[in-house]
This record gives structure tokens, sequence and C-alpha cells, in this order.
């Protein structure tokens, strides 16, 4: 592995500038990277969460590439930048083509570009859908932690939506301790109902798996309800169905109708992203025409600035921000890289003398 050095009239006194090698990091790699490390995970992203609650990020407005003729496809650009000891730019590029799951692959495929934040150079190029559903799963089991904290820990789990992402959340509530009596699974598709369920038996977690044919009765029977979906608009409308106040993961986004919302303790992961692109936060908020309704963010709570009460519905709903992604991939990066087993592809930034 070699890094090409250019001299500029600019750099000539400070030192040589280095162009970085640029590697490939396969979803093999990441997922060997990744496996067993829960924990670490999780406190990584609740630093990156404090470090953008600083100041010391940049994370602008994802940009959806959306499709006339493939109105339920979409690919998602999200640029950010991280500050702190581990520095990084970057940007996740991450398609969500639902049809996919019929044809029996992956909804969702994704790479994340990382850039030095000397040269501005890309220098390594990750397989990013497991970067992305595992900082999806630690946020959300990080709210989950210090959202019941202060109150009796919920020992009911249901998912509503029985896909990766529903897999992720549980592999990593499983890996950071928690256990459950009872695991709820509902999904439009009975066959990935099926698979959910067969995963669950399959991992040994305890607890008794229930596979409910509606959300109603997985809702009002779980403490902690997990939504993981592609819907594309609310679905769940009934106020009745949270009577007992269960703590919600909002995952997916768009899942609750907006008297849900308004009905509920609402926490965030970023109140700018989360309110935007027509998420169930985004129509409470145009139903209302404020956003008194929104409580606080994820950094509140960690920071004790925000302490949810048991008296309502706590809901968290976090966008997934493109820090997260980077932070992650950067993480798996210096953990292959540590390693040896960076695949470098050579000559990659070949024309590196403007004058030949």
């Amino acid at each position: 592995m070699t890094a090409t050095r250019i001299m500029t009239q600019e750099s000539a006194q400070a030192g040589p500038v280095t162009v970085p090698p640029f590697a490939v990091v396969s979803g093999a790699q990441v997922q060997q990277a990744l496996r067993g490390r829960e924990k670490q995970i999780v406190e990584l992203v609740e630093a990156t969460y404090r470090l953008h609650s600083a100041g010391r990020s940049v994370n602008p407005p994802s940009v959806f590439l959306r499709f006339p003729d493939r109105p339920s496809s979409r690919i998602i650009a999200l640029p950010a930048s991280i500050g702190g000891e581990d520095r990084v730019d970057g940007v996740k590029w991450i398609s969500s083509f639902p049809q996919n799951v019929a044809a029996g692959i992956p909804r969702a495929s994704a790479v994340l570009i990382l850039n030095d934040p000397d040269t501005g150079y890309p220098f390594a190029c990750m397989e990013a859908s497991i970067i992305s559903a595992t900082r999806t799963a630690a946020s959300a089991v990080l709210a989950a932690d210090r959202l019941s904290r202060g109150c009796r820990r919920p020992t009911r789990v249901g998912f509503v939506g029985a896909g990766l992402i529903a897999r992720y959340i549980h592999t990593f509530l499983v890996g950071t301790g928690w256990s459950f009596d009872a695991i709820g699974v509902h999904d439009v598709s009975a066959g990935s109902a099926a698979g959910f369920r067969c995963y669950l038996e399959q991992s040994g977690a305890p607890g008794w798996i229930t596979v409910h044919d509606s959300p109603e009765q997985l809702i009002r029977t779980s403490d902690l309800v997990v939504f993981a979906t592609v819907a594309g608009r609310p679905h769940v409308r009934d106020l009745s169905w949270f009577a007992h106040r269960p703590l919600v993961l909002h995952v997916s986004l768009r899942d609750l109708a907006p008297e849900i919302v308004l009905a509920s303790t609402n926490i965030v992961d970023d109140v700018e992203h989360c309110l935007r692109a027509e998420t169930s936060l985004h129509l409470a908020e145009r139903l209302t025409g404020g956003r008194a309704f929104l409580t606080g963010t994820l950094e509140d709570v960690l920071a004790g600035r925000v302490t949810p009460s048991g008296h309502r519905t706590v809901v968290f709903s976090p966008f997934g921000l493109g820090v997260l992604d980077l932070a992650v991939g950067k993480y798996v990066y210096d953990q292959v890289a540590g390693s040896g087993e960076l695949h470098v592809v050579d000559d990659f930034f070949h024309e590196l003398r403007r004058y030949g």
C-alpha cells in the first residue's frame, strides 16, 4: 500500500500533501468487523450524537432521488462530516426498491464513500447496507435503554415489519443485555413474518414468539414496539391501541397517524431532519402549524435535560443521520486496516500532476 506525495507552492513550507490509497471494503469484511461488537457500536453512536449536538459535525439534509415511473422506489444521498479525533467526511448512497423482496433479493443496497478531511480525496468505498442497518439498530437500542431508565424495563417486545432492520434491532437488543418474556411479530407479508420467526427461534433468544395477523393485538400486548416497515403513509390510527403507554421505536417514521404523535411524548434524533419528507412528525407539524408537540432530542435525554414521564406513550423517531454512517464506517475501516486486509486499488488516482 503506497501513498502519492504531491508538492505544491502552498504546501512546500508545510510539507508534502499525501494522496491516500484507495481501498474497497466488502460486505464480508464489514460484517466481520462489526460482529459481536454491539456494545461498542452503541457507545460509538452515543459519542457521535454528542459530537453532533456540540456542533462538531456537518449533516445537511438528505437528497432523495425519486422516479416518476417507479414511485415506490428511491435512492438517497446522505452527505456528512465528523470532527473530533477521528475526523472524516463522506456520503452514503442507499437505494430502497421494495419490489426486490419478491424477487428474492434485499430491498436496500448501499455504498459508503469515506473522504480524507485534509485533501478531500476519497480513500474507501465500502458496502454499506450492513453499516446502515447497524447504525440504525444501535441508535434505536440506545434510545430504548435511555428512555426506559427510571421505569420498569420492557419485557414484551413487538416488531411491526419483519425485515433486515428488525433483525438487526433484535440482535442489538440481545447483544446489549435485553431479554424478553414475549416477542410479537407482524408483517403484511406472511413469508417475512415466518422468516423472522425462524430467525428468532434459531437465535436461541428467550421469549414466547407470536405472529400476529394485525398490528393491533401486537401493539396492545407489547411494552416495547418497534416499527421497521416500508410504509409511505400512516396506517396506525387508533389511539386506544396505545392505552398502556408503551415505548415506541418509530424507526420507519411514517407508520403513525398525526393524532397518535400529538398524544405522545416525542423524542427525535434531529429536529430538522425528522420534520421533513412526509414523516408522521412532518404531518403533525402541518396539522398543528407548530412544533410544540416535540419534547426534545435523544441528546437532550443523554445529557439529562429531558426526562420523559411514564404518563404518556413515548415515541422515538430517528431520521438516521449520515454522521452515524460515517462513524460506523470509519470504525470498520480502522478495524480492517489494522488487520492488514485492506483491498487497495493501485493507481486509482492517476492524473496527479497538473502539467503531466
